[in-house]
């Protein structure tokens, strides 16, 4: 516990009377909200599974890996990314809590201590923290789904000075490391993350990492139809035959070229009559078979067109989707639909700082970028278990539905439910930060929360919705 020395300050702002602050020697914390979240944990083992990867090579250690991995992970989830935070935050009665001390107890590790501990990770603990992440997510289901839809990006992490890998991007103009993730769009969470070397193409190792991630789903859920989608960053023959060979559905974009232009040019010129005649936006699909000189064989293509006062736009994907022929236009919204998995890689990098890589050792940075998404998880798992959605008001179910009617039943979610569809944020402004004061008895530790706080309800409810199962 900190003790600082006493002190007053009078302000005179006030015309009615003096306001004058003074400190209190008591044990206080302002992220009370993360006991819950230490409450969903323990429940589903999620960061004692975590730390059970690591090697522990020091001697005689005062601060074991487990605790020192909760001091972590719910330090990012509270918004305090950095190490240097924790020179502070040891003493914090919450943090020693989430981390198994008692409040009385000694302080929790320093900044020095953790920066050790995150060096001292060695690359088997990585491979076995990539395997746990995949078998943690083939497992989190309670039965077979009827199919399931994988999403892989890269997002850009600027480098904080001399790291490891971290090399010039001539796309970002920064040095940086690329994190890719793969994440599954039914559940939100991330299956399987990697840290690139700062130049690395999209596709490297994408095609093997798929594998592995299909392979662990069959062994479980045999022939469970599974949907790849990415952008025109994995648009190589690669991702192509290798979904193929594991007959995964796939939609990737695809740079527009001369050949899939002029296959295009008659429904571009008939967008753009359409919207000179009706001033209303024109989307029109087509679709054609094409093939690549470095294709084995012809692939099909979807062709996105667009007239509208802006100008003209057009985009194409590749896919082997059945009924894609037929429906081109579906086949071509469910790919556009992946700009949710790209709302999931801003989380991680806005809202819990995965791009806060600042060790000098790659394989340290790795380790802190599994941290993170370790975090996001956690979290993912909290809005899954307390989400109360309002009935759906449309005659089509929310996923099906699109325009006004999607938007419509997303702003009467959000009213109602802000905590199941809420960003790290807003679990931050409406839960997480809450100052409380704690008093340990002989026979248990008390939490004193404001009553006048006016997100306590939410509180209560996910603490209820927690202990009720």
């Amino acid at each position: 516990m900190i003790v600082h020395d006493a002190f007053r300050l009078e302000l005179d702002f006030f015309a009615q009377q003096p306001v004058r602050i003074e400190p209190l020697q008591e044990q206080l914390s302002s992220d009370a909200g993360l006991l819950l979240f230490r409450q969903l944990d323990e429940q589903v083992s999620f960061t004692a599974g975590f730390a059970a990867q690591l090697e522990d090579s020091r001697r005689a250690p005062e601060h074991s890996p487990l605790e020192m991995v909760r001091s972590r992970l719910y330090g990012v989830l509270a918004g305090y990314e950095d190490q240097n935070d924790h020179d502070a935050l040891r003493g914090d009665a919450v943090f020693k809590l989430l981390a198994g001390r008692s409040p009385n107890d000694d302080d929790l590790a320093s900044q020095p201590t953790l920066s050790r501990f995150e060096n001292s990770v060695s690359p088997g603990s990585l491979l076995r923290l990539e395997e746990w992440f995949l078998q943690r997510f083939v497992s989190i289901f309670e039965s077979a789904p009827k199919r399931l839809t994988l999403d892989i990006d890269v997002l850009d992490d600027p480098a904080h000075g001399d790291q490891q890998l971290t090399l010039f991007h001539g796309y970002y103009g920064q040095y940086q490391y690329l994190v890719r993730a793969i994440t599954c769009a039914e559940n939100d969470l991330v299956v399987l993350p990697a840290l690139l070397h700062g130049t690395a193409h999209a596709t490297l190792g994408a095609a093997v990492e798929i594998e592995r991630v299909v392979t662990a789903i069959r062994q479980r859920f045999a022939d469970l139809p599974i949907h790849l989608r990415g952008d025109s960053g994995y648009a190589a023959p690669a991702m192509y035959e290798a979904c193929e060979r594991l007959r995964v559905e796939y939609t990737i974009g695809i740079g527009m070229n001369a050949v899939l232009r002029r296959n295009s040019e008659e429904l571009l010129q008939q967008a753009v009559a359409c919207y000179e005649q009706t001033g209303q936006p024109q989307r029109l699909f087509t679709g054609f078979y094409y093939q690549a000189g470095s294709w084995p064989a012809p692939r099909f293509v979807v062709v996105k067109c667009e007239a509208h006062a802006q100008g003209t736009n057009r985009r194409a994907v590749v896919t082997n989707r059945p009924g894609a022929a037929v429906l081109p236009q579906g086949v071509y919204e469910e790919y556009a639909a992946r700009g949710e998995s790209e709302n999931r890689n801003k989380e991680l990098k806005c809202g819990l700082a995965i791009d806060r890589l600042s060790d000098h050792r790659y394989m340290a940075n790795c380790f802190r970028m599994f941290l993170h998404c370790g975090a996001y998880n956690l979290l993912t798992h909290m809005r899954h278990r307390i989400a109360a959605p309002p009935p759906n008001a449309g005659e089509l179910p929310p996923e099906a539905q699109t325009g006004r009617d999607r938007r419509r039943q997303f702003n009467r979610r959000r009213a109602a439910d802000p905590l199941g569809e809420g960003h790290a944020c807003t679990w931050r402004t409406m839960l997480i930060k809450v100052a409380a004061r704690i008093k340990v008895t002989a026979r248990c530790v008390r939490i004193f929360l404001s009553g006048s706080w006016p997100y306590l309800p939410y509180f209560r409810a996910v603490g209820e919705r927690l202990l009720s199962g």
